[in-house]
Formats: structure tokens, C-alpha cells, sequence
């Protein structure tokens, strides 16, 4: 497996002390930190690079701006049994989806589910880690969030849903757990934001220009096609108004239609995001062990399945897993855009910058 600009590479625990100095410099107190911290560098030692230590910037900036509190008093009103509310009081959203899945996990361990709405939250950065913090525990995890407007409704012109995430996972006995992390748009839109900073084009059908034509280059797209492209899109806005419902209407939250752009220009104003999380305990369902075999046989089977020339069948985690052992060896890699936006964090927050192990 190789990794661009492998020349420049950093450790774990290099990335993990620079993104805490930082955060902690920019105001944010200890959990708020330690949360953002794990979560980007879960996505980027994944290869989520889309959702990964990049965003770390884009953080800093919205604490300095006053957009997030970094020290909330996050409250938890657990409503039923197996429901409840977190009131995110406008913090990261990192510590706002470890904080929900937690309850979360809780409840069903308890209960045998649990489910939790989030609202005056913000960006969470990959949904992924949090289904992974159940599944890690032994539950079976869900999460969901919503966003500003980036993705065209099929047959639309104009941005309608954000990229609405959906995430899951399931803990597999002796191996890494199965992990589905996928937008209902064609791709993120941090991906065109990539793809622009390192000078890629994008995929065909996964884009579109101001007009909604179909655009592969990053500087013209206005907007994302939702998953199916052009001539299925209507799966991909289903799937988008599913994460919808479940992140906004049942946070009491505005949906994304109404919500203010992530990037700014206003930096000041308190986005209101929502998010939904959900965690099943497997042996509430069935007797212990059978969810287990279960799953394992399924997942043998699947990747038994003949695969093309020179590919292979994967299961949803597996790229992941291949990616975070290579990159826990031989180091995490930043592109030049981001090399460029580190020197200039370590500058402006007078701290030691990250050292290559290239």
C-alpha cells in the first residue's frame, strides 16, 4: 500500500501532541481536546484523510471565532428507558458524539438499545469513529448527522442536503470490527476540497458546476450529486433525507437547508447541527454467541466471493484496517497543502512542530 507524499510522514503520538497543544491553545478545555484529537487522528490512521487531521485548522478557527465553545456544559436528559437528549450547549462535536454514543451504550447494556439525539452541536468530523466507540465496546453502532447544504436533489440544481453521513459498525470476535462510514452524497464535500488543494480531478459523476452539469474539476463544483449520480441519484436523496429526519427534526434542530455554510464567512454565530446515535447489545436479541458466529460466517463468505483481475473482495473496514496497520508502521502522511497549514499552526501557536519521519 502506498500513500501520497510519503516523503513526509508523522507518528501517532506526534500528531496526537501537536493537535492537543493546539486545541488547547485555542481555548479548548481538556475532554473537548482529547476528543478532537482522537477522532481525527482515528479517521487519518483509517486513510479518511477527507475528515482527518486536515480539519484541525478549520477547528481552531471556529473556537477563536467564538462559532464553538470550547469549554461546553454539555447535559445529558435521558427520556425513556432507551432514549434520551444531549444538549450539546455548542461545543465540538467530537465531544459531543463520544459523549452521546457513551449514553448510548449505556442504555443498551442496560436496556439492550439505546439512542441518542443530539442538538446545538457542530461539525463532528467523521461519523465513522463514533459507530466504531460502540463496536469497540461490544454493541452494535449507528450514527448520523446532517449538515449545510452541499448535495443536489436528483434532477435538482441546487444544493439541498448536506453530505448526511451514515455510519456502522459491529464488533467481530478476534478481529477488527466491521465498519460501513459513507455519505449519501457521491462523495464528501471535504474531498473536493482535497482533491482542489493537491491539484486532482474528481471522478466523473460526483459533481456538479454552478449550472448542475457534471464537473471532474474542484474549483468549478458548486455542488455534490447524491449517491447514484445522474441516473440513480434518487437512492442517494432518499438516503439523505432519512439522516435528515433523524438530525434535525428529532433534535429539534433547523435542517441543513437552513443551516449556516461550515466554511464560513461568519465565524461567530453558533451553528445548531444535529446528530442521532444508536447502540444495540447483540445478546439482547439472540442467545450469546449466536451474533458472533453469525457475523463471522457472513463475512467469511463474503470475502470468499470471486473477485475481477487483480482486485479483491472486501468487507466493509477492511481497506481501513490494511490502511491504519501500514500507517501506525511507517507513519501518518500529510500532502503539501497540509505540511504548509501545520508550519503555520506551530507559528501561530508558538508551538513545536511535527517532525517527519521521512
Amino acid at each position: 500500500m502506498s500513500d501520497p507524499q510519503q516523503d513526509f510522514r508523522v507518528a501517532r503520538e506526534d500528531l496526537e501532541r501537536f493537535m492537543g497543544e493546539a486545541l488547547s491553545a485555542a481555548g479548548a478545555d481538556q475532554a473537548s481536546s482529547a476528543a478532537v484529537t482522537r477522532a481525527l487522528v482515528t479517521a487519518s490512521r483509517m486513510g479518511t484523510d477527507s475528515h482527518g487531521l486536515r480539519l484541525l485548522p478549520h477547528y481552531l478557527k471556529a473556537l477563536a471565532g467564538g462559532r464553538i465553545k470550547g469549554a461546553p456544559n454539555m447535559v445529558f436528559h435521558r427520556r425513556l428507558a432507551a432514549t434520551g437528549f444531549l444538549d450539546a450547549d455548542d461545543g465540538l462535536g467530537h465531544l459531543a458524539g463520544y459523549t452521546a454514543m457513551q449514553h448510548a451504550t449505556e442504555m443498551a447494556d442496560e436496556v439492550g438499545m439505546g439512542a441518542v439525539a443530539v442538538g446545538n452541536s457542530s461539525h463532528f468530523g467523521a461519523a465513522g469513529v463514533y459507530a466504531l466507540a460502540a463496536a469497540e465496546r461490544g454493541f452494535i453502532g449507528m450514527a448520523f448527522c446532517n449538515s449545510d447544504p452541499f448535495v443536489l436533489l436528483h434532477q435538482s440544481t441546487k444544493p439541498f442536503h448536506g453530505t448526511n453521513p451514515i455510519a456502522f459498525a459491529a464488533p467481530v470476535a478476534g478481529s477488527m470490527p466491521y465498519l460501513l462510514d459513507m455519505a449519501t452524497s457521491s462523495i464528501p464535500w471535504n474531498r473536493v476540497q482535497q482533491f482542489g488543494a493537491i491539484g486532482r480531478e474528481l471522478p466523473d459523476q460526483v459533481a456538479a458546476n454552478a449550472a448542475g452539469q457534471v464537473s471532474r474539476t474542484p474549483a468549478e463544483v458548486a455542488a455534490l450529486l447524491p449517491l447514484g449520480g445522474s441516473g440513480f441519484g434518487f437512492k442517494g436523496a432518499g438516503l439523505g433525507g432519512m439522516v435528515e429526519v433523524l438530525s434535525s427534526a428529532l433534535s429539534g434542530m433547523q435542517h441543513g437547508f437552513n443551516l449556516l455554510p461550515m466554511g464560513g464567512p461568519d465565524m461567530s454565530t453558533p451553528r445548531g447541527v444535529g446528530h442521532f446515535f444508536l447502540a444495540m447489545k447483540p445478546d439482547a436479541f439472540v442467545e450469546e454467541g449466536t451474533f458472533a458466529r453469525g457475523l463471522a460466517e457472513y463475512l467469511a463468505d463474503l470475502r470468499a466471493q470471486p473477485a475481477t483481475a487483480n482486485a479483491r473482495v472486501m468487507a466493509p473496514g477492511d481497506r481501513e484496517w490494511r490502511c491504519q496497520t501500514h500507517r501506525d508502521a511507517e507513519g501518518i502522511p500529510l500532502d503539501s497543502a497540509n505540511q504548509l497549514a501545520y508550519a503555520e499552526l506551530a507559528d501561530e501557536y508558538r508551538i513545536s512542530p511535527l517532525a517527519s519521519l521521512g
